[in-house]
């Protein structure tokens, strides 16, 4: 089956004191970006399509230094994630089949969990699959809630959990595979009636859940797979991790 890559780039780097995207922020002299580009090249997905917003001409000029083709979307203004799919439409129409959808600023997402979260996809026969993470602090992540035959039945944002909810560790790692077509089914159903008033990509598995569909569950053998920074001192912790754990050799 046709497989395809969104990675969502279009951050500021504001609180990195930089004035280009943070995904161009490196881990180990590496954009974070180039380190999610790798690990879907390295899943064996070369369709790939990065959703560009802040200083998009940086973006532009470093996918010009690749020697293989990565086609972009513009997101001129910075909605939510779901916002940033939505700029993509073309391209999910133009390549159907799968997707996974990935941020651009998690650098320690790998191949193998790309990979082994769309085989739980097929096998489960899933119109979507939430990657996860089990994590000893799940303190600001959203948790995932599961039902009875371990689908997911939501996922519940730290500020909406109630004590209970608080206690899961298994939490979202922002990762997700998308069978194409049953994504465009739902994206132009997300609104954004939320204080924010953005437009969020889990939004797409609550309408798909709500539609009938089954939602499944991949948790990550590797935890770090979550990880990222909004700071400089988060960056220098991811540095710290890659190199103890020999990431990027």
């Amino acid at each position: 089956m046709s497989k395809c890559a969104l990675i969502l780039a279009g951050g500021e780097g504001k609180r990195m004191k930089s004035l280009k995207p943070k995904t161009l922020c490196e881990v180990l002299s590496k954009p974070m970006l180039q380190w999610v580009i790798d690990a879907v090249k390295g899943a064996g997905i070369d369709k790939i399509c990065v959703i560009k917003g802040f200083a998009k001409e940086y973006i532009d000029e470093y996918l010009k230094t690749l020697s293989y083709p990565v086609e972009t979307a513009y997101q001129a203004e910075r909605l939510g994630t779901g916002h940033a799919v939505m700029m993509a439409k073309d391209f999910l129409k133009e390549n159907k089949g799968s997707v996974v959808i990935l941020g651009g600023d998690a650098p320690f997402m790998d191949a193998d969990t790309i990979k082994n979260a769309y085989d739980e996809h097929l096998k489960t026969d899933a119109q979507a699959t939430v990657i996860s993470a089990l994590i000893d602090d799940p303190q600001g992540y959203g948790r995932i809630t599961r039902e009875a035959d371990g689908s997911l039945k939501a996922i519940v944002e730290q500020k909406d959990a109630d004590e209970e909810t608080l206690q899961i560790k298994e939490i979202n790692s922002g990762g997700y595979w998308f069978d194409t077509e049953g994504l465009l089914s739902v994206l132009d159903r997300i609104t954004s009636d939320n204080n924010a008033k953005e437009y969020y990509l889990p939004d797409a598995l609550k309408l798909l859940i709500a539609d009938g569909k089954r939602v499944s569950v991949y948790v990550a053998e590797n935890p770090d797979t979550v990880l990222g920074a909004n700071d400089p001192e988060q960056l220098k912790g991811l540095e710290e991790i890659a190199k103890a754990k020999g990431y990027g050799v």
